[in-house]
């Protein structure tokens, strides 16, 4: 099971921070309980680096420094991925459809975790959040609640001190998390989800559809701007 135990005021916490909607929630929930966030992003030769970018401003609204590591030797040995094969098309429609298994990174988020807990053990801080919700499930087996489980007894062990998972997310729909982050002020606009590498959202990716049929079900105005956004693939 997941550790329980939450991070207080005044607790320190490395917060894995892509720039997108669900990692910026997450951090911005934790700031505002007053956790010392340490945010943290990998570069690891993702197609849509641009989210870094995206990430030292979110960083940089909360008056925090975003640590960048970089890992991108990583992608010769992350293939089969449309996120580090250039050749791979990012595909389209809904993240129910099988082909959105061209987006899952091999072992993505097991590699991203024990980073962000190494950086924790260097910093003395004592928790590790990622924000794993329960619209990652179908597709993501590194999202699920055995894998975070198994990461949460892992990250207690790897150290003389227990370092504690912190994935409150595991439970709620992006939709939850849109409202979440609405009742907190989250600056959505700041924010980018697009696993293409274009100006502008796509709008057509499964990472695209899901945010705009997040803040549909939400009922909050979606303050993105899209590059298209055909009406048929949301549920």
């Amino acid at each position: 099971m997941q550790s329980k135990i939450m991070p207080q005021a005044g607790d320190k916490a490395v917060v894995l921070l892509s720039g997108g909607l669900d990692s910026t929630t997450l951090f911005w929930m934790l700031e505002a309980a007053g956790v010392l966030c340490l945010p943290m992003a990998v570069n690891y030769g993702q197609r849509h680096s641009k989210e870094l970018e995206h990430a030292t401003g979110i960083a940089q609204n909360l008056g925090r420094d975003l640590q960048i590591v970089d890992l991108t030797g990583l992608r010769l040995v992350l293939r089969g991925s449309c996120q580090t094969v250039p050749t791979i098309p990012v595909p389209h429609g809904h993240y129910a459809d099988e082909t959105m298994r061209a987006t899952v990174t091999p072992n993505r988020n097991m590699i991203l975790l024990s980073t962000a807990a190494a950086y924790a053990i260097s910093e003395g801080a004592g928790f590790v959040a990622y924000a794993a919700h329960a619209g990652d499930h179908p597709i993501y087996p590194d999202c699920r609640p055995e894998f975070i489980a198994a990461m949460t007894k892992t990250l207690q062990l790897c150290h003389y001190s227990p370092i504690h998972l912190v994935a409150p997310f595991g439970d709620k729909s992006k939709a939850d998390l849109v409202r979440i982050g609405t009742a907190l002020g989250v600056p959505y606009h700041l924010t980018w989800s697009c696993y293409d590498d274009g100006k502008l959202h796509c709008g057509l990716c499964g990472t695209c559809v899901e945010r705009r049929e997040a803040f549909v079900l939400a009922g909050v105005p979606d303050p993105t701007i899209y590059q298209g956004h055909p009406e048929d693939v949301l549920v």
